[in-house]
């Protein structure tokens, strides 16, 4: 068995032959790690994403990741589409063919996992940004995702709200020995992170632990 939740090899991905995105990109991602996805607008980033969640079919190359696996849109509104916290999570589970005790079970403990179990019964339109984005991640727990994908999930948010999320994921990282890959543009997340990649013109250019990213900078 690999060391590696996600592998990538040699991925090849274009809109057309005029516009390529991704061109011989490779990278690893440690079993249990969290590590983050850096680089400039249009480089590839989401787009690695979306292929590694099988919503886009790369050109040639090879990706492989443990399953289940999770996406963590930047907007949540993109992605919570019931009513209210404890039926959108439920939503997620339908095609486990769960009874309904063992439902409330994983999303009471998904709930739980995200600090948020006080608010089960709450509206989803009632939530502020903050408590959308844990929802989100709430559903990826209860369906046991191995790997979790994140977009950017701190875009919209205010800073205080941003630390608290990565905080959150470094620890279910840690705890529930997920694997994540975050994508960002803020060099403060990076303290959290067990390792970056950088991504530009399509290639990993550089990775590596975070310290070294900072130190590289600072000369």
């Amino acid at each position: 068995m690999s060391e590696f939740a996600i592998e990538i090899e040699n991925l090849n991905f274009g809109w057309n032959l005029q516009t390529p995105v991704l061109q011989s990109c490779s990278l690893n991602v440690p079993r249990g790690e969290l590590w983050m996805l850096l680089g400039n607008n249009g480089c590839g980033k989401s787009t690695l994403l979306r292929l590694l969640a099988g919503l886009l079919t790369p050109e040639s190359g090879k990706l492989t990741t443990d399953k289940p696996l999770g996406f963590v849109f930047q907007n949540p509104d993109h992605q919570l589409v019931m009513p209210t916290v404890a039926a959108d999570i439920a939503f997620g589970l339908v095609e486990e063919k769960l009874n309904l005790s063992q439902v409330q079970y994983r999303v009471r403990e998904a709930l739980t996992a995200v600090n948020l179990l006080e608010l089960e019964r709450r509206p989803i339109y009632a939530l502020s940004g903050g408590q959308k984005q844990r929802i989100a991640i709430a559903g990826a727990i209860a369906r046991h995702c191995q790997v979790l994908l994140l977009d950017e999930p701190t875009a919209l948010l205010d800073p205080d709200t941003q630390i608290e999320l990565v905080i959150l994921v470094q620890k279910l990282v840690k705890e529930r020995g997920i694997t994540a890959l975050w994508v960002t543009h803020r060099l403060e997340e990076l303290n959290y992170a067990d390792g970056y990649f950088l991504l530009k013109q399509g290639q990993v250019v550089s990775q590596g632990k975070p310290a070294e990213l900072f130190e590289s900078l600072w000369q």
